[in-house]
């Protein structure tokens, strides 16, 4: 039988992308909410703009901390155990989230306490929904396709930070508990299409070494590759610092003054420019250069963090982070690329879970320190700040990380290109 030319001829694969889809828009519709509803009480309850920012900075701090304690043995559970199964898990809670919220804003009884709650919950549960998708992924489709496919589940995730926003500021201008209704539907949809995936090869499991020691074991496979670790921490920095994101509450209503709807349209710029980006590498996948057009996307991304936190208009504020959605897109393309093909299967779990700890470093603790940095020096300061600072972080790493800029494709090592099963079977008879 021939090997499918395209991810979406494998079903599992397409079950997994629509599960993806709708997990990651109900995501980003509670999330901006939550977000919204802690800015909002901080403010309408006396709070100053930097006070307010500072709230902020907690819910990226609260889902930071389970994460940060949680994710090697997440990534360890991806390894050892059925992955659609810590995967349905994970959807399971996160619906139970939803509607929870949905319940309490509905009987106008939603508070502070409530929403950082449920945002330690929310890390809990993203500490090992992340590293058992994303380990999941590259055991649905051969290799040679498997490019290909992170550009398809990417677009499912930037189409679910598009619309996801959308369904969030929108519907809760019509009413504030919907977003979380549609969101908890949006929950059930993904576990369902979860449930639908059938068996999946996977390799031999990590062994009989102590749970601590497979852990370290990850750890270290991470710290010998270098290309590896240099893609990890080169998101993990200049994320961080540029986290400008964190301050969208902010800027929708006191600097930019566009309410909930405008909120809703900030937090879609981004996924826009990302969309676009990642259906361009779906068509064609990009092959050669892939370092250093890592490098270059992300100091993009920078810069354009600066003009967007010196704006007060809201097209230009929209245009640059349509630009700033697109360069990190680039670099996601590449960097998970990289990591996917440079690990060996019985690894990816582990090595995912490092990735998704960086990942969370830089988004979740990267909102608090952008929240902390606005309070103390102010918003337009602190994403201006940011944006530099990513800039210089690609100057960085280009020398510490020299492998980075001279890694011209994405062709793993060869002690890394696992046989196929026919290949396998010859061996033997030979």
């Amino acid at each position: 039988m021939s090997e499918p030319t395209h991810p979406f001829r494998v079903h599992n694969f397409r079950a997994y992308w629509v599960s993806r889809l709708a997990m990651t828009l109900a995501q980003y519709a509670m999330m901006l909410i939550i977000a919204w509803q802690v800015y909002n009480i901080a403010r309408d309850g006396g709070s100053s703009v930097a006070e307010a920012s500072g709230q902020l900075a907690l819910i990226g701090l609260f889902q930071f901390v389970p994460l940060f304690l949680l994710t090697p043995f997440s990534g360890l559970a991806a390894d050892r155990f059925d992955r659609r199964n810590v995967a349905r898990l994970t959807v399971l809670v996160q619906f139970g989230c939803a509607a929870a919220l949905g319940w309490l804003t509905w009987q106008d009884t939603i508070a502070l306490e409530w929403l950082y709650a449920i945002a330690v919950v929310l890390g809990v549960v993203r500490a090992f929904n992340g590293p058992a998708l994303s380990a999941l992924a590259p055991n649905l489709v051969p290799r040679s396709i498997l490019p290909n496919a992170i550009a398809l589940s990417s677009i499912a995730w930037q189409v679910g930070m598009i619309a996801g926003p959308a369904i969030g500021g929108y519907t809760y201008a019509i009413l504030p508990a919907l977003p979380y209704a549609i969101a908890a539907g949006l929950f059930l949809v993904s576990l369902t299409a979860l449930s639908t995936i059938g068996h999946v090869p996977r390799a031999n499991s990590v062994g009989t070494a102590r749970p601590i020691a497979q852990i370290v074991d990850g750890l270290r496979y991470v710290g010998r590759n270098k290309m590896v670790l240099g893609a990890i921490t080169l998101d993990l920095f200049a994320v961080f610092l540029a986290g400008a994101t964190a301050l969208f509450p902010v800027y929708a209503r006191d600097i930019l003054e566009v309410g909930e709807t405008g909120l809703a349209q900030l937090a879609m710029a981004p996924a826009c420019g990302a969309v676009v980006t990642a259906l361009w590498f779906s068509i064609f996948p990009l092959k050669t250069q892939v370092g250093p057009k890592m490098l270059w996307s992300v100091a993009v991304f920078g810069a354009a963090t600066v003009a967007f936190g010196l704006s007060t208009w809201m097209p230009l504020s929209l245009a640059m982070l349509f630009v700033i959605g697109a360069a990190d897109m680039f670099s996601v393309y590449i960097r998970q690329s990289l990591i996917q093909l440079h690990t060996p299967d019985d690894k990816r779990g582990r090595v995912s879970s490092v990735s998704l700890l960086t990942i969370s470093a830089s988004n979740e603790f990267g909102d608090f320190f952008s929240g902390s940095l606005a309070f103390l020096i102010g918003p337009v300061a602190a994403v201006v700040s940011g944006g530099i600072g990513a800039i210089v972080t690609v100057g960085l790493w280009t020398r510490v990380f020299p492998v980075l800029r001279t890694t011209r494709t994405f062709d793993p090592p060869e002690e890394l290109v696992e046989e196929t099963p026919e290949e396998q079977l010859q061996e033997r008879i030979s």
